[in-house]
């Protein structure tokens, strides 16, 4: 992880490297390989998550764990270009079954983590008229899923927060958008029973899950200049072919 102080630049300065990026949930998959590319390319990236050792620990459930822990993060870069939102919490119940624990604690983390984290970026990146913010959300927030309510309505307030925040922001250059990833070889799937991830290869047009690698260019793509610069409140679906718009 290779971090350094800057001071805030004009606009030129990012079309590509040098900028400074705070990735959630960036210890593991989809977050990590997001957070490789933007250092391969020359980026300052902080990870933020909740296991230690893999930059700063935050639990983006907790308002003010979130406030430290960006805090911090701002400490160590000056200024923040890039927020990647990959945190995430995945379980499988259905909905008669399902607790009101775990309902909650999926919101929490999925969706209230989201809104806490952009919360924290959008006020300066609106200062320096500049800032890219790209929330992970899932194609289940677009189509559902049997035994994912709890985790389909989180990513689909995601996408919901996302369009509104895209409208507040968007005419001081701050672009937020989503990706809705299909299902993915992480360690956040690795909970879901055998049944459901063989029933779902079978329903996908490629036949297959993708991996983190295969995500990360779109995330690129969303925090490039000019190539992201139209995007604004969109939801690009790297999804294997489960969700066609």
């Amino acid at each position: 992880m290779s971090v350094t102080t800057r001071t805030p630049a004009g606009p030129a300065h990012r079309t590509g490297g040098g900028r400074a990026v705070v990735v959630t949930g960036g210890a593991s998959g989809i977050g990590a390989a997001i957070a490789a590319a933007f250092e391969a390319q020359g980026d300052s990236v902080i990870i933020l998550d909740r296991s230690p050792g893999g930059g700063i620990e935050v639990d983006v459930a907790d308002e003010y764990s979130v406030r430290a822990a960006f805090a911090e993060a701002r400490q160590q870069l000056g200024i923040i270009d890039v927020l990647v939102n990959s945190a995430g919490l995945l379980t499988e119940s259905r909905l008669e079954d399902m607790s009101l624990h775990r309902w909650n604690e999926t919101i929490s983390v999925d969706l209230t983590g989201i809104f806490l984290c952009c919360r924290e970026v959008v006020g300066p990146m609106r200062d320096q008229r500049w800032g890219r913010i790209i929330n992970i959300s899932s194609q289940l927030g677009i189509k559902g899923g049997t035994g994912l309510a709890h985790y389909s309505a989180a990513k689909a307030g995601v996408i919901g927060m996302t369009k509104a925040l895209a409208l507040e922001v968007s005419a001081d250059n701050v672009l937020a958008n989503c990706i809705a990833p299909g299902p993915i070889e992480t360690p956040l799937v690795e909970g879901i029973s055998e049944d459901w991830k063989a029933a779902k290869r079978t329903e996908l047009p490629l036949r297959r899950f993708g991996t983190p690698d295969e995500v990360a260019p779109t995330a690129l793509l969303l925090a490039s200049d000019p190539g992201g610069n139209l995007f604004v409140g969109q939801t690009l679906g790297p999804n294997s072919g489960d969700v066609m718009p």
